[in-house]
């Protein structure tokens, strides 16, 4: 194998598959990446049997050939390298890589030995914008968790609607519960629901990060399709034409079995009190009011009055003290109050768009609903503490 390549394209590929690798003592192979020059491609793939990733780079082949090597002191080696033409080639089982400046051998495995990623069956294909990926991911991906005893929310819920070409994600960890829809592009499946594990979700968001970055300066737009396979897979297919063609990244991940709780149940669908209020304001007094709370609990009382349109947080411990804090907002319906953890409220404070924040309170014994005031394609509800 000899191959040649710019430093840029190559550091590029490696930042974005080299981050699933990792050690593993009972298969050290997962520890490498795989470089393969076949057919004028220069692939680089990565995988933990979880989750794989290809990424095309672009470069000139000039003898075919495959190997492995540490994922780690590769992609630190080429970091530090120069931005001049790097040339790798394979000789007595060492790759040798070199530019003008430098030459280095590593040692490394050879590619038989290498895990196949699976190939897709691409029945079928959803498109969406980058950014609307990535916000959607990250607007509800804080509400979920990992529960060994309960797979099917250690994952976020997607549920594709191909009729009015929306895709709605879905999280939660039993405590609150965050749904965000958004507009899908194109569409060639059918109304579809899957579960997609955190860790994968994490990568994808990741990946889209590092191509919106290198994508600054000609401002295009650029779509990310998903495959649904039907056997437990799913496949994102993301566009990165500065390294390599325009899908040159492949993320390819098993999907979680089962069925997602059913939690448009729990969405209240009526409200006794609506709270409209400045977010940052809010997320200001929360933060103040969070230095009083009881470890282990993070309770804060909120109440709201109509007449005065004021709202108080109150947080009490037993170590520190106690606060009270007091905020003007738009008070419409009865006097309430509800007890929550203010973590999970920061939480929702902190992903919901705009500058105004809708709390809307049905009693304290209930899950209130936080919404952004002009928008209905995001909802996130917290379970009240109950003292």
């Amino acid at each position: 194998m000899k191959i040649i390549c710019t430093q840029e394209n190559l550091n590029k590929g490696l930042s974005i598959i080299s981050n699933i690798t990792g050690k593993n003592p009972n298969l050290p192979i997962l520890n490498n990446i795989l470089i393969k020059a076949k057919d004028n491609t220069i692939t680089l793939s990565a995988t933990n049997l979880e989750i794989g990733i290809n990424c095309v780079i672009r470069g000139k082949i000039e003898k075919d050939g495959r190997f492995t090597i540490p994922a780690r002191a590769f992609s630190d080696y080429v970091n530090l390298m120069g931005k001049e033409q790097i040339t790798l080639e394979l000789k007595d089982n060492k790759l040798k890589i070199s530019n003008i400046n430098c030459k280095s051998k590593f040692k490394g495995d050879i590619a038989d030995d290498f895990p196949a990623i699976p190939k897709i069956k691409k029945q079928s294909k959803y498109s969406i914008e980058l950014e609307n990926i990535r916000s959607a991911i990250s607007n509800v991906i804080f509400a979920s968790t990992v529960i060994s005893s309960r797979p099917e929310i250690s994952g976020i819920l997607f549920d594709f609607n191909g009729d009015n070409k929306q895709l709605t994600l879905a999280a939660t960890d039993s405590y609150r519960l965050a749904e965000k829809k958004v507009k899908l592009k194109d569409i060639s499946g059918k109304n579809e629901k899957i579960i997609i594990p955190i860790r994968t979700l994490q990568e994808v968001v990741r990946i889209v990060g590092l191509i919106k970055d290198s994508e600054q300066e000609d401002k295009k737009q650029k779509e990310i399709n998903i495959y649904l396979s039907g056997d437990g897979q799913v496949l994102f297919s993301f566009p990165d034409p500065n390294i390599g063609t325009e899908d040159s990244v492949e993320l390819v991940s098993r999907v979680i079995e089962g069925n997602y709780p059913e939690y448009q149940e729990i969405i209240p669908k009526s409200h006794n009190t609506k709270i409209i209020v400045e977010k940052n304001d809010l997320i200001k007094v929360v933060k103040a009011s969070s230095l009083f709370t009881e470890s282990g609990v993070n309770s804060i009382k909120l109440e709201f009055f109509s007449k005065n349109n004021e709202m108080t947080i109150f947080s009490a411990n037993s170590q520190t003290g106690e606060n009270l804090s007091k905020l003007q907002a738009k008070i419409e319906g009865e006097d309430s109050n509800i007890t929550l953890n203010y973590r999970y409220l920061l939480d929702g404070l902190q992903n919901i768009g705009g500058d105004i924040a809708v709390l809307e309170v049905i009693n304290k014994d209930v899950p209130c609903a936080l919404k952004p005031i002009d928008k209905d394609d995001y909802i996130y509800i917290i379970m009240p503490i109950r003292l």
